[in-house]
This record gives structure tokens, sequence and C-alpha cells, in this order.
């Protein structure tokens, strides 16, 4: 089983209400977060797959959670409270690009504390997932934190910073969990847009070889149209465009992404240190790939619609 670990929100896509007069607005609400989102993947993907977060006992977090069973997630594992869920408002551009304003003040999932993080890992779990902004507000920051400096001896580490400056804009504090979770993780996926923000002018290649230099094993950085990088720490190098796909937006590209790394490396035999030391320069490749593929088909899609296993060629 893989764990995804972090954020539980619903994005809440707005446009103009139809015949709805000056000020009226159409929304639609959906299941979200990052994690939740590479969970979700993850499952649909073939994986055994759980979700570890602090999960609201409102209307939205009921919803939540009986929409994370309908997908073969686990839940067993999360905190419920009644703090309020988490709320993303979501405008896209003419490229179907987002733009995100979060509501978090008080929400269930960035309020995990470290006194709630299981005392055991149920043993059927090979691997963790963590990132995004749970993994930069307090208490949930410190508590994952605490989460996988546990684990990463014991069961494979996976990170996503997935920066998101419009809730936590500091981009020191931001640089500082970074640095703290790069330490820890064997896989790191980025994307360009989050190196840029972090380290304003750095190429993305040489930030990934900073992050094995930390002792990452496999570093990727997404490129978007423009497709994606991976390094390895033993040395491999490997580079693949994006598939030509209609966008309708790119919600979820990235978490699609993300699962589909995981599922690849899980399904060769490969989710561990030794397993990603023992790639293949065309391993690499292939790796990226079914990532590609998997994260376009995605794109094709609204919002987080992320694809079923049969819909992406084997690995």
């Amino acid at each position: 089983m893989i764990l995804s670990c972090g954020d539980a929100l619903y994005d809440v896509f707005m446009a103009s209400k139809p015949g709805g007069g000056q000020g009226g607005l159409a929304l639609d609400a959906r299941v979200g977060g990052s994690p939740l989102n590479v969970a979700i993947g993850l499952s649909r993907l073939g994986q055994p797959t759980g979700f570890f977060a602090k999960v609201s006992t409102d209307p939205f977090g009921q919803n939540l959670v009986g929409y994370l069973a309908a997908e073969e997630v686990d839940t067993g594992l999360c905190v419920r409270t009644d703090a309020p869920t988490t709320l993303a408002v979501v405008a896209l551009d003419a490229k179907g690009v987002p733009t995100y304003s979060f509501y978090t003040n008080g929400t269930a999932d960035r309020s995990l504390e470290r006194a709630e993080l299981p005392a055991r890992l149920p043993d059927a779990i090979r691997a963790i997932h963590i990132g995004s902004y749970a993994t930069a507000l307090e208490p949930t920051a410190g508590s994952l934190e605490a989460l996988v400096t546990r684990e990463n001896s014991r069961r494979f580490i996976s990170y996503d910073p997935n920066v998101r400056p419009s809730i936590v804009p500091e981009r020191d504090l931001w640089r500082g969990r970074v640095a703290a979770l790069t330490a820890q993780a064997h896989l790191v996926k980025a994307s360009v847009e989050d190196i840029a923000f972090l380290y304003p002018g750095a190429d993305e290649a040489d930030i990934l070889r900073e992050w094995l230099q930390r002792g990452v094993c496999l570093a990727v950085a997404t490129r978007g149209e423009g497709g994606a990088l991976a390094m390895t720490r033993s040395g491999l190098v490997a580079e693949v465009k994006s598939p030509h796909v209609a966008v309708i937006d790119t919600v979820g590209a990235g978490d699609t992404f993300q699962a589909a790394l995981l599922t690849w490396l899980a399904e060769d035999g490969r989710l561990s240190p030794d397993g990603i030391a023992s790639l293949s320069e065309r391993q690499l490749a292939a790796l990226l790939e079914f990532a590609a593929r998997a994260a376009a088909i995605t794109c094709s899609r609204r919002g987080a619609d992320m694809p079923r296993r049969a819909e992406v060629q084997p690995v």
C-alpha cells in the first residue's frame, strides 16, 4: 500500500451563471487537494492506496470520505474533527491553467498535531507520499515532517513541494520546508514553476542535482507542455516530451504525474532506493513516458479526473 498524506479540500470552479443576472455565478465543487488527488490517482492506476489527513465531519468532509471510499482509497488512519473543510476557489485562464484562492483559516487539514500521528503504521504500507501546503502550514507541516523522519529508513518517501504562494507567500519559509523534506525523501518531483518561485533564476537541472546531493534517489522536474526531466543519484539523466492533447485544463496533471511515477516504480518492483539505483537509462525514460501519458489524459478532461489503469499503456 502507498499512503498519501496532506491536503483534503474541495476545488470550487467558478464561472458566470448563464441568465443569472448581474453578479450571478455558477459554482462546481469537486474533491481536491494535491495529496488526495495523488491517492485517487494511485488507486485508479491499480495501486492499493491509503489516505491520511485530518478531515472535517462537516458535509464537505463527509462527502470527501465517501468519495475516497468509492475510489477504493483506505481512510482508516484519518483523524476526524469538527473544524471546517478547506475550500479552494479555482479560476481558469484561456489555456485552462488554474489560479487558486484558498480558504484555510482554522480548517481541518491544516490542524494535524503530532500527537495525532499513528503510533505505528500498518506493515502493508510500503511508501509514503507528502506534499503541497500541508507541508508548509503548522501544525500539520511539523507533524508530517515528524512522520517521514520517523519512517524514512523503513519506507519509501515521496515528496512534491507543490508550492502555493497564495497560501504561504514567504519564499524563505518554503525554502526551509523543501530543504528539510528533501533530506528525508527518496523521490522528489517539482514543477518548473515551483522551482522558479523557490530559486529565481536557477536552472532546474542544477536544483535537481542539489537535491540528489542531499540524499534524494530520484529527482524530477515537470515542464508542462515541455515534458519532464529526471535525474538519479547514480548519474542517469532522461528527458521526455509531453504527448500532444487538446487541453481542457491542467488541474490535477502534476498529481497524476506523481501517482504514475509511483505506480510505475511499484509495478516494476523498484519502489525502494535500491530499485531506483538499479534503473537503466531506458527504464528511466520509460518511467517518465508513462507518467507523461497519464498526465496528458488528465489534461484532456475537466478538473482532476485522473485516468484508470486501462487508459494508460502498459509499463
